[in-house]
Order: structure tokens, then sequence, then C-alpha cells
């Protein structure tokens, strides 16, 4: 999934106004996980590239990696 969410979107974390991130994989399956899942890909410029997610059988995430960074 390729994700590019600006610093100032990351800010509503954390003020806590936002819990989750939707976004849309590459082949069309809209995925929701919680935003803190990110927290260890921010940057000062928000969070940007491909990441791989994982889910578990019950369809939870079991886990988020970043496989490349912007260019």
């Amino acid at each position: 999934m390729d994700l590019a969410i600006p610093a100032a979107a990351l800010l509503r974390l954390y003020r806590g106004e936002v819990r989750e991130v939707v976004a849309r994989a590459r082949d069309g399956r809209v995925l929701r996980f919680p935003v803190a899942a990110l927290r260890p890909f921010v940057s000062r410029d928000g969070v940007h590239g491909r990441f791989r997610i994982r889910c578990d059988a019950g369809q939870r995430l079991a886990g988020i990696e970043r496989v490349s960074c912007p260019v």
C-alpha cells in the first residue's frame, strides 16, 4: 500500500482526533487500521512510502513494514 500522509494531517493523531487510518490498497481493497501502527514511520514530513500490511486470520492488523521510501 502506498501512503502519503502530510505532517499537518498527522497532527490530528497527536491531538487524539484520529484513531484509524482508512486507505485504499493498490488492488482496490479498502483497509482500516489503528493510526498508532504508523508511529514508527512518522518523520518531520509525515508518513510516506510503500508499506506491506499483514493481517491475522481474524482480519486484524498483525504487522506493518515499510518496503520502500519515496524518491
